[in-house]
């Protein structure tokens, strides 16, 4: 079905010059012309503007090939398009958007030469995702007139668009180009002028610790992308994201950052450095944090490079040998909670015999009824049989008192957060377990080695951090302490494979791999309301938009409990010592007035009470 034209009657801004023809300028002009508005094309290099033509040919073959295009309406889209070398072909145009490399030496002068060329009222629009707007509008003869206009890559698909304005610019610059983007079919969100803006000064504070963790080899870039995929169900991991993005404009967008925040979170990891002067910027070198296939483009231009990942030295081995596990047949689960009952269903789905111990029998009979109401859901939605959902109840025991783990193989606790209780309850399990046994904590943010040391056997204890809904979520982060055994790594990665998780290796460290890159996102995202930089909404909505995050951050911090939240993040500051990682007041103040998010009915936002 073809997608219907904008009326180019409707904005003010009908002919629109886009000066740099790159991947980016090329998606601009693509949604452009595809909207109705006459376009003009200007890059410096004649072979780029050609080669910008010829993708904008081939992207409207491959729309109306998928019905998103008419034949006609291809025809009139790319007749629409016009390119030249020399910026006095914008002489005509409307709103000029540049989006030339990010150096201010470079925009300064596009934007000088622009000024002599452009009529008065032309609304002249900088692409930039790291600099100054302001700085850009004082060197022009027409600051009122200057904006920032932050499409997303890629752009024909990504529906964010910051507009961003400086204190000098006028309002009816802003509202021209709101306008135009809303008629483009995108979102506008209104931001003020700091480097990153919303999206980008959220995410890549989070790109960049990843990379540091990477470069600390705390856990392979295997790991770390998919922990990030399936523990926070992002599109892509963090490294492959670099990677995309290009490893020099990432650091470019970090170095402005850390000049206006001095924040040890935005001071560009070395790695990036090290990468990009050794020009492994990513896919379109064929080489970053991970090596790309050549792309096999055919008669179309490369635009940019291939996104196939090959082998490489890195390149873990497949089925590379492990130390021999020990064997596991029963499992115990110590703990009444959700998480709790969670693991035990986990565990009882792929044939395990299980115990779930609590403090009473009471407690433990419960939650076997909730696993019992869980399974239950699944025959409904026709993804198990009530035969089988019988049987994988029928696998587990109920028991009042942590002695029935005398014969348990693996016993993972799932009890209170809480460093102490742990503690005691690991002192009882070694009393209990018979010896051989593993232990595993499911803790998310507290040590393991506090845990190993409440036993006699440090050396069979490891974390096993399984995700909230412990039955739907892929993911497992394992745990290793400098003291756990060869062996009990290998049966925890055997056991994860066995109930169909995805293991991933870390050290014990506070956070381990998802939390350590999460909640420190969270934090910023907090802060930039505290300074009235950016709405809830907004914010929420740039990272969905533009980070094509599955929850705002607000919407995931009223989720998971302002409380637990809370929680996390002082652990993280505790142990990293970083001023960057203090908890936000506003976290603080909310927690304290026990506004913890949607089970209390009130955090960030307000809920309808059940």
């Amino acid at each position: 079905m073809a997608t219907p034209q904008s009326d180019p009657s409707l904005s003010p801004l009908k002919t629109i010059a886009v000066v740099g023809l790159g991947t980016m300028g090329t998606g601009i002009t693509e949604v452009l012309a595809k909207a109705g508005r006459e376009v003009i094309g200007i890059d410096i290099s004649e072979a780029q503007a050609a080669s910008s033509l010829a993708a904008l040919a081939a992207a409207t073959a491959r729309a109306v090939v998928r019905g998103r295009l008419t034949e006609q309406e291809r025809s009139d889209t790319l007749a629409r398009v016009r390119t030249g070398t020399d910026l006095t072909a914008a002489a005509d145009a409307d709103l000029v958007i540049e989006v030339v490399p990010e150096s201010y030496d470079i925009k300064h002068q596009v934007l000088r030469e622009l000024d002599g060329i452009v009529r008065p009222g032309t609304i002249l629009a900088t692409g930039t995702n790291a600099l100054s707007v302001t700085r850009l509008a004082a060197d022009s003869a027409r600051p009122e007139r200057v904006i920032g206009l932050h499409f997303f890559n890629p752009a024909p698909a990504m529906k964010l668009v910051e507009v961003v304005s400086s204190v000098l610019t006028a309002p009816g610059a802003v509202a021209a180009v709101t306008d135009l983007a809303i008629e483009l079919g995108k979102e506008p969100v209104a931001v003020g002028d700091r480097p990153g803006f919303v999206a980008d000064g959220l995410l890549f504070g989070y790109l960049n610790q990843a990379a540091a963790m990477y470069e600390a080899k705390y856990a392979s870039r295997e790991d770390i992308d998919a922990a990030m995929r399936l523990g926070c169900g992002l599109p892509m991991g963090p490294l492959a994201l670099l990677d995309l993005i290009g490893i020099d404009t990432a650091r470019t967008v970090l170095e402005a950052m850390y000049a206006e925040s001095r924040d040890r979170l935005h001071a560009p990891a070395p790695i990036l450095k090290q990468l990009s002067e050794a020009g492994l910027t990513g896919r379109k070198s064929g080489r970053g944090f991970y090596t790309y296939e050549a792309p096999s483009w055919g008669s179309l231009p490369a635009v940019a490079g291939g996104a196939t990942v090959v082998r490489d030295a890195q390149t873990p081995l497949d089925g590379a040998a492990l130390t021999p596990g020990r064997t596991v047949r029963s499992v115990g689960v110590a703990g009444s909670g959700t998480m709790a009952s969670g693991i035990a269903e986990v565990f009882a789905k792929a044939g395990y015999e299980v115990v779930l111990a609590a403090r009473s029998e009471e407690k433990a009979q419960a939650a076997k009824a909730r696993i019992g109401k869980s399974l239950d859901r699944s025959v409904g939605k026709g993804r198990m049989t009530a035969e089988a959902a019988a049987q994988t109840l029928d696998l587990i025991t109920p028991a009042g008192s942590y002695d029935a783990f005398a014969d348990v193989d693996l016993a993972v606790e799932a009890v209170a957060e809480d460093l102490e209780v742990k503690r005691q309850l690991f002192a009882t399990l070694d009393k209990v377990c018979k010896p051989g046994a593993v232990l595993a904590t499911t803790t998310s943010s507290l040590p393991v080695v506090a845990c190993a040391r409440a036993t006699s056997r440090p050396q069979d204890v490891i974390g096993m951090h399984f995700f909230n809904p412990a039955p739907a979520m892929k993911l497992v982060e394992v745990v290793r302490t400098v003291l756990t055994a060869e062996d009990v790594h290998a049966t925890v990665r055997e056991v994860c494979g066995r109930i169909r998780k995805h293991a991933v290796d870390c050290g014990d460290r506070a956070g381990f791999i998802v939390n350590a890159l999460l909640f420190p996102y969270l934090n910023n995202a907090i802060k930039m309301v505290e300074e009235h930089y950016a709405s809830l909404d907004d914010i929420d909505a740039a990272m969905k938009l533009g980070g094509g995050y599955p929850m705002g951050p607000f919407e995931l911090l009223d989720v998971v409990g302002l409380d637990v939240s809370l929680a996390i993040e002082k652990v993280l500051h505790r142990e990293f010592r970083d001023p960057g990682l203090a908890p936000a007041p506003l976290l603080e103040h909310l927690v304290a007035a026990g506004c913890l998010g949607r089970k209390t009915g009130r955090g960030f936002r307000e809920y309808a009470r059940r």
